[in-house]
C-alpha cells in the first residue's frame, strides 16, 4: 500500500499524540498532588487516548474515501473530547496534545484514491 509522506508524518503525529496523552494521563492519575490522583476522569482520559491510537490505526489501513471520512470525523470527535476532558481535569498538556493531533489528522490527505487516478477534464 502507497502512502504519501504527509500521509505518513500525519499518522505519526497523530499516534504520538494519543501516546503522549496517554502517558500524561497516567502520570496525572498515579501522582500524588496533580488534584485527579486516582480519580475516573484522568483514567477514563487515558482509556480514550488508547482508543485513539487504535482509532488512528484503522484510519491508516482504510482505502475507500467514505470510510475514511468516517473515521476521520469519529477521530476528530475524539480529540476534541478528550481535549475538552483534559481542560476539565486541569491538565491543559494534554489539550495541546490532542491540539497536535488535530495537526496530524488535517495533514493526512482525503483519499488515496485521488492520487492513483488522474483526473479528466
Amino acid at each position: 500500500m502507497v502512502h504519501s509522506r504527509s500521509s505518513r508524518w500525519g499518522f505519526i503525529l497523530l499516534l504520538l499524540a494519543a501516546i503522549a496523552g496517554f502517558a500524561l494521563a497516567i502520570y496525572a492519575w498515579s501522582t500524588p498532588l496533580t488534584g485527579v490522583t486516582g480519580t475516573i476522569g484522568a483514567l477514563g482520559v487515558a482509556i480514550a487516548n488508547v482508543a485513539l491510537a487504535v482509532l488512528a490505526f484503522i484510519l491508516r489501513a482504510c482505502s475507500g474515501r467514505g470510510s475514511r471520512i468516517f473515521w476521520a470525523i469519529i477521530i476528530l470527535l475524539a480529540l476534541i473530547g478528550i481535549g475538552f476532558a483534559a481542560l476539565l481535569l486541569h491538565q491543559s498538556v494534554i489539550t495541546v496534545a490532542m491540539a497536535i493531533g488535530l495537526i496530524g489528522l488535517i495533514a493526512m490527505p482525503g483519499s488515496k484514491a485521488s492520487q492513483n487516478n488522474p483526473a479528466r477534464a
